[in-house]
């Protein structure tokens, strides 16, 4: 029982970890383009990007799901081509994971990235810098209270999901099972000794996350202000 109390935790905690290191990654070209890039469809990218911040987590599974599925074309070639099948695996939920993680990533580096005074870009373009090193260099760097709520969010969002990851990877033990899923099914069996202490984990950690959250977001006031 212990191991297995391990094991979610350490699935959890993985799939959160992965995520947001994939998503800091991968949202750093988005932001770029979505920063200075102009094209007519941005808005319509953007809302695609914020659209699991209002869709219900079942919608968006449920698609991840069927796209998963060796009935469609994405699935049969995965699944004829590479031998992969992609539900109820842990790789499956990561991708699932990381697509309705990604807003929560976007949107706090965007909004950092806008409250930034033109002049800053204007005078890295002065001195010759190019868009791709004013961003590295310039702008990121002036982000960095953004960059840690962007980090924190993703991170205590993944750790709270239940019906995406429910949905595509099923309840697998050392596979997909995570401590969200677990709290229902102790709680399912009347075991809340152990429902508690996956909560009061997941509550601690979100706890925390929040704090450095809003400690980043006050010290850069502070220092906006001298």
């Amino acid at each position: 029982m212990y191991i297995d109390f391990l094991q979610t935790l350490w699935v959890t905690f993985k799939l959160a970890g992965l995520t947001t290191i994939i998503l800091m990654v991968v949202c750093l070209p988005v932001i770029y383009c979505l920063t200075f890039c102009k094209f007519f469809l941005k808005p319509i990218v953007e809302a695609l990007i914020s659209m699991p911040m209002v869709l219900p987590p079942s919608v968006i599974g449920y698609y991840i799901l069927v796209l998963y599925s060796p009935r469609n074309a994405f699935g049969a070639l995965l699944s004829s081509h590479f031998n992969i099948n992609l539900a109820f695996s842990f790789t499956g939920i990561l991708i699932a994971s990381i697509v309705f993680s990604m807003p929560f990533m976007v949107q706090p580096l965007l909004s950092g990235l806008r409250s930034l005074p033109d002049s800053l870009s204007e005078a890295a373009y002065t001195l010759g810098k190019s868009k791709t090193v004013t961003f590295l260099k310039v702008l990121l760097p002036n982000i960095k209270p953004s960059i840690v709520t962007a980090i924190a969010l993703t991170f205590a969002h993944c750790i709270g999901e239940f019906g995406l990851l429910l949905m595509v990877g099923g309840n697998i033990q050392g596979e997909t099972r995570v401590a969200s899923i677990a709290i229902y099914d102790e709680v399912q069996e009347l075991n809340f000794k152990s429902a508690n202490q996956y909560a009061f984990i997941l509550f601690a950690l979100s706890f925390i996350l929040l704090s450095l959250i809003y400690g980043a977001n006050k010290k850069s006031e502070v220092w906006k202000v001298i």
